[in-house]
């Protein structure tokens, strides 16, 4: 009996460190997917208080 308990106790602490390391893998990728989203360029042509504001109506 207190062996299987131990034994669970270590798979529950392995299940939880796979755990952890797919959040950190999920987590470097989500960083790297929003890093190579390229920048927003500037329209030149457009007046400078374009876009500054939104109106809105309920």
């Amino acid at each position: 009996m207190a062996t299987s308990i131990a034994d669970t106790g270590t798979k529950q602490d392995v299940a939880v460190a796979v755990q952890k390391k797919a959040q950190d893998i999920q987590a470097s990728s989500a960083q790297a997917l929003i890093e190579a989203i390229p920048p927003v360029p500037k329209a030149s042509n457009l007046p400078s208080n374009l876009g500054n504001t939104i109106n809105t109506t309920a």
